[in-house]
């Protein structure tokens, strides 16, 4: 029903606005209590889809990646449709409007999303507030900076995030791979790199109980720039890594829009995201755990990110194509494997 009667009646209008209209929706939905009366039929229950990751307890290894619930105000009800974990985010220190619109757009033709929204967000103590009231979801946070932010002084609004999410999410995630932020991606050289995951550790060690950092990477960078990344993972000491954000190469796509500015998501980036898992995971000798992520739109997508590696895999775009059947196809695809 998703994809032959509400996908194409959603897809008429402009994505962002449809973005929020599905918010509203949703949360009207659960508000009549139907997203419960439904989570039956999109929620597996097997305690063989349970995954023990960087110390935490997922019920499942499906995830919804940062980008969707950027300000923590749906992860209770997106939780109903099977996730085992929703990543929220990304949060920066001051609210922020981001990017000028049209910044979302739809590539059909190609199944992908192009965009360049630029860490909208209200900002890391709003979210807090509503993160108070979470009911048993394993929350990640993914964090960065405000845009106004120079780049010698990030540390310091990542540690504002750290700090004020600390107690209410279940791991963190350091953002230095979007590319609709001016001059973020810098951060993923070398030197700044291993500085600003050193200072988030040594914030973590201080804490009476740490939790663990993850680092979410760009599909774009070289073999050498991922070699880096495995000896910061070894030096920094963080948890593990999360393989991909978006990316800004337009290589074999048709649509009309594929010249828009941003980070582009969906089925063209599936196979770059699984060269980087299978490369970090072989090159480090399975050292650390990965998140998978990047254009899964079927259940051997997400399949193939596992066997390259990924212990945990995530959706986004895959999500608003495929609809929320596609976790319930993931998991019990899992269970036939026995994966």
């Amino acid at each position: 029903m998703y994809k032959s009667i509400i996908r194409p009646l959603l897809f008429k209008y402009d994505p962002e606005k449809v973005h929020h209209f599905t918010f509203k929706s949703i949360r009207l939905l659960s508000g009549i209590g139907l997203t419960k009366l439904l989570k039956p039929v999109f929620n597996i229950e097997d305690k063989r889809l349970e995954r023990t990751v960087f110390g935490l307890k997922f019920k499942n290894p499906v995830g919804l990646a940062a980008g969707f619930d950027k300000d923590a105000k749906l992860f209770q009800e997106l939780s109903d449709f099977g996730f085992g974990f929703v990543e929220i985010g990304t949060l920066t220190p001051k609210p922020q409007d981001g990017n000028p619109k049209k910044r979302l757009f739809r590539l059909k033709e190609d199944q992908a999303i192009i965009n360049r929204m630029g860490f909208n967000n209200g900002g890391v103590d709003e979210a807090v507030k509503r993160l108070k009231k979470n009911k048993n979801v394993l929350i990640g946070g993914n964090i960065g900076k405000n845009k106004i932010t120079p780049n010698e002084e990030a540390f310091e609004d990542y540690k504002i995030c750290f700090n004020a999410l600390f107690d209410y999410v279940d791991y963190f995630v350091v953002n230095v791979s979007s590319p609709n932020t001016p001059n973020l991606r810098a951060l993923q050289d070398k030197e700044p790199l291993t500085k600003l995951l050193t200072g988030l550790q040594q914030l973590n060690v201080n804490k009476q109980r740490q939790k663990p950092i993850l680092l979410k990477i760009a599909p774009d960078l070289t073999n050498d720039q991922l070699l880096d990344i495995i000896e910061i993972v070894n030096t920094t000491n963080i948890a593990g890594v999360i393989a991909t954000n978006t990316t800004i190469s337009r290589n074999g796509l048709t649509s009309e829009t594929k010249f828009e500015m941003g980070g582009l998501s969906g089925k063209p980036l599936r196979s770059r995201s699984t060269e980087v898992i299978r490369f970090l995971s072989e090159k480090s000798n399975n050292a650390f755990p990965i998140i998978g992520v990047g254009g899964i739109h079927t259940k051997e997508d997400a399949i193939e990110k596992l066997e390259a590696g990924a212990s945990l895999v995530q959706l986004y775009t895959g999500f608003i194509y495929e609809g929320p059947q596609l976790i319930k196809k993931i998991n019990s695809e899992i269970l036939l494997r026995g994966l």
